[in-house]
């Protein structure tokens, strides 16, 4: 059901994978979507994983939503104002803000990636940190402003957890822990606004490099990108998300309490760390 037509959202880090599968729901939903990431072509990532944002905005207007290109590097503040800037000359607000760009993963088949904290090189750190939790807070300082004149809105951080068992790697479980956090702090500065933040548990998610790094036992118990895009509509079509704000939830709990579904007609389960 398309009800979010003249709803304004932007998703960062939508060239490919989880942003990719939140921006083509949201534009399923009828939503204007602004897809940011660095990809302007398939072949833009060291490990050549195709997908990129003028594809991913031409999906969006496909399936019955306005889909905006922008190129942003969201480690690049003066790349990230200018784009709020268009935002605010193009349409004047912003009502859901999805934080999603991610660079912890990139260069994922080294074969340092797995080894213990101690032994990691610093620079994957900035790239969790700097291309992760200060991007969530660069993104959601500069959209609030957008959102306050309708006092309303929506702010979504893309992160991972069950419930606080430890996440497998020091590096991995400090920052999605920093993103969980900021979605707490944002809610209860921004409740007097009208404004909910909270952050959103997708399981395994077959990304493009899921598919190519994950074993077939793995993917077996996996869900698609779309999964949680469904599930970050049905949050923002809910009059009572305010009540959710400053929570953190799993993409197969919250299918279960709004009743959606893959695009498979499967509903797979709230993903545990064992």
């Amino acid at each position: 059901m398309a009800d979010l037509r003249g709803k304004i959202a932007l998703v960062t880090g939508a060239s490919r994978g989880i942003g990719r599968g939140i921006a083509l729901e949201l534009g399923v939903a009828g939503a204007t979507v602004y897809v940011t990431g660095r990809s302007v072509s398939d072949d833009a990532t060291p490990e050549n994983l195709g997908g990129n944002i003028n594809s991913a905005a031409k999906l969006v207007t496909e399936r019955g939503g306005i889909g905006v290109a922008v190129r942003c590097d969201h480690t690049r503040d003066d790349e990230v104002e200018a784009l709020f800037e268009r935002i605010r000359k193009e349409q004047g607000r912003l009502d859901i803000l999805v934080n999603n760009v991610w660079g912890g993963y990139e260069r994922y088949g080294d074969e340092d990636f797995g080894a213990p904290f101690w032994e990691q090189p610093m620079w994957r750190w900035s790239l969790m940190f700097d291309a992760g939790v200060r991007a969530h807070y660069v993104a959601s300082c500069l959209a609030v402003p957008l959102m306050m004149p309708q006092a309303s809105g929506l702010i979504v951080n893309i992160s991972a957890g069950d419930e606080r068992k430890y996440r497998g790697w020091v590096m991995y479980d400090t920052a999605k822990e920093a993103v969980d956090r900021m979605a707490f702090a944002l809610a209860q500065e921004l409740r007097p606004h009208g404004i909910a933040a909270l952050a959103l548990y997708p399981g395994l998610t077959r990304t493009e490099r899921v598919e190519r790094f994950a074993s077939p036992e793995e993917l077996a118990n996996s869900e698609s990108p779309r999964y949680a895009g469904r599930a970050i509509v049905a949050l923002a079509r809910d009059a009572n998300v305010m009540a959710r704000s400053g929570g953190a939830y799993k993409t197969g709990e919250l299918a279960r309490e709004y009743d959606f579904r893959d695009v498979d007609g499967t509903q797979p389960p709230p993903f545990s760390f064992g």
